[in-house]
């Protein structure tokens, strides 16, 4: 019943949102004038905030229509949803009060939208974190269930049949494969008909939607089997070849009749987006060097009497564009030969014993804040590699060289994940090409915030 009524459902969605962003602002001016200001004048609230609350929810609801937020899709994971209602949230509060100013409006009151927006945010996210708890309570009772059709029997399907199994909270099962082979080994399934017969399974009633999942060999198969799909009017996806090397963004643009999929965009390609981060960067660098330059100053004086040689090392890296630049670190080891040709061990005789007890808690990377500052580096990023072991590592490590399409980083998504240092290196890019294809600033501040609170302490031993 619910499958065939998702539009209505999709529509009462949408009527408790625009609900639950007027209570927020009616709860805020209560909140503001009854506590914050101890205001005695509620009388005067009551048509004003709901006609204000009407209109900014009929705004903000066509904002997250336009994320697509309101999309009828099960894939989309619930952290998507969060982010979406942020952005949404942010540039309609952005956009209102931008108007308001412009209007003149003295009544508006700043105090009002900061609790409005944060309890608008917390009432939202925690009303989908509930249907999603809810949702996989009542899915795993088989209601509310949505049946696929695969076409395709080769290791793609096998894999998308793997995927829904571990994903059960998405409410989708598989009636049943198409194809000439059998399944590969491992996977269950019933295999309903060769190619040639799919009319009759296309036609079928309970199929809610199809997943074309052709592997090379059979390509030559993809116009026939959508148009067939096309035939009946069902709603289908195509799993490509070419899986394995797509990221998890990919952006499709056109010149005239051609589609090009590019295969390596990063939302930090976005001037926008570039310039928050670089924006952010600046701040917390430059208020850092502020804070920490007490600290700075005793580390200094430490290196100075640790052995003989400067306070700062520089060290030639390769960053952003494939470009070299000098990375500022406190120098931990006896000036050495060795220095821009290999990495450092746990039991290094190169390093001073103050200088291990300063890598032991990362403290000798504090000056790559002044890095961040010029420009060279990003507060959070993959690390930035000596030139000898980019030369080795991109004739060695499949798409190595993909990591250099950002800023390096001071900290990062494969160090707070425990690859720092002499580690895997192949983990390492792994861990990078994720950071890349997911960025985001709530990812920055998590990896951040990781850092600081039990990242910076490595398992290098401290030298004597």
């Amino acid at each position: 019943m619910i499958r065939r009524n998702q539009k209505f459902f999709n529509g009462l969605n949408m009527v408790l949102d625009g609900l639950l962003v007027i209570l927020s602002y009616a709860g805020a001016s209560l909140f503001w004038l009854e506590v914050i200001s101890k205001s005695t004048n509620i009388g005067e609230l009551s048509t004003q905030t709901f006609w204000l609350a009407t209109g900014y929810a009929v705004f903000f609801l066509l904002v997250l229509s336009l994320f697509g937020f309101y999309n009828t899709t099960r894939i989309r994971r619930i952290d998507w949803k969060i982010k979406t209602i942020w952005k949404a949230e942010t540039i309609s509060v952005l956009f209102v009060t931008a108007l308001f100013y412009v209007l003149r409006l003295e009544d508006f009151s700043r105090g009002v939208v900061g609790i409005f927006y944060i309890l608008c945010f917390l009432l939202l996210s925690g009303k989908y974190v509930a249907m999603r708890l809810l949702s996989r309570k009542i899915r795993a009772q088989g209601v509310n269930v949505k049946y696929v059709l695969v076409i395709g029997t080769g290791p793609l399907a096998a894999r998308y049949q793997q995927d829904l199994e571990e994903h059960p909270d998405l409410g989708m099962k598989i009636r049943g494969f198409i194809g000439d082979a059998p399944l590969p080994e491992g996977a269950a399934g019933e295999i309903l008909c060769p190619y040639e017969d799919m009319d009759a399974q296309l036609s079928r009633q309970d199929i809610d939607e199809v997943i074309i999942a052709l592997d090379q060999e059979e390509y030559s198969r993809i116009q026939s089997v959508i148009a067939h799909c096309d035939k009946y009017g069902v709603k289908y996806y195509v799993i490509p070849f070419y899986n394995d090397i797509i990221p998890a963004h990919p952006v499709i643009e056109t010149v005239g009749s051609s589609k090009l999929i590019n295969m390596r965009y990063n939302q930090l390609e976005n001037i926008g987006w570039a310039a928050i981060k670089r924006g952010f960067d600046l701040l917390v660098s430059v208020l850092g060097l502020i804070i920490l330059s007490p600290l700075l100053l005793v580390i200094a004086i430490g290196v100075k009497l640790s052995s003989p040689g400067p306070i700062l090392f520089k060290q030639v890296r390769v960053g952003y564009n494939r470009k070299e630049f000098k990375m500022l670190k406190f120098r931990s080891m006896k000036v050495n030969a060795q220095q821009d040709t290999a990495w450092s061990t746990n039991e290094d005789s190169r390093k001073t014993p103050f200088g291990s007890f300063i890598r032991k808690f990362s403290l000798d990377e504090l000056p790559q804040l002044f890095n961040v500052v010029k420009g060279d580096m990003s507060l959070v990023g993959p690390r930035p590699e000596l030139p000898h072991f980019v030369e080795k590592f991109r004739e060695e490590i499949p798409l190595y060289m993909v990591k250099h399409q950002v800023r390096p980083g001071i900290t990062g998504w494969a160090q707070v994940n425990g690859y720092r240092g002499d580690t895997d290196i192949q983990k390492r890019i792994e861990l990078d090409l994720w950071y890349i294809d997911n960025w985001s600033i709530a990812l920055d501040l998590k990896i951040l915030l990781k850092t600081i609170f039990g990242g910076m302490m490595n398992s290098e031993k401290i030298n004597k």
